[in-house]
């Protein structure tokens, strides 16, 4: 199968990414490396430099760090679980952008969604899996 690019009339190219809770909505189009995430600069918005390092990871991998610019809308969950939700998006765009970037984001493991979310607490137990303090008597 022949992937083809995908992209609006705008030249942008589009990725959903989630992590955990957090779910990131990408937009990629052509221009100065200025990314901007829920309106602010991605370095204001993430303030760790590991969660920073995840936002770009993409562009160092695809070798297009500086060529595109991307705007991005997250919402869910903490800081981390965002921060690989933007990376799962722009991967995804970077993908739809143009087919070739995938052998090396797919190489790096960004284009697969992260399965583990959190487990649910059940009936008669004290969280997920912790029971209650046994007592004989």
């Amino acid at each position: 199968m022949v992937r083809v690019p995908i992209r609006d009339v705008a030249g942008r190219s589009y990725g959903t990414g989630k992590r955990k809770t957090a779910v990131a909505r990408v937009w990629l189009a052509p221009g100065s490396g200025e990314h901007k995430v829920n309106g602010k600069p991605y370095d204001e918005y993430f303030s760790s430099p590991a969660a920073r390092a995840d936002m770009i990871a993409p562009f160092f991998v695809s070798d297009t760090l500086g060529l595109f610019t991307a705007v991005v809308d997250v919402r869910g969950g903490g800081i981390s679980g965002q921060a690989q939700a933007v990376r799962h998006g722009v991967s995804v765009a970077l993908q739809n952008y143009d087919p070739a970037f995938r052998p090396a984001l797919k190489a790096a493991g960004y284009l697969k969604r992260d399965p583990r979310i959190v487990e649910r607490k059940k009936p008669g137990k004290a969280k997920a899996r912790k029971s209650f303090a046994w007592v004989k008597r």
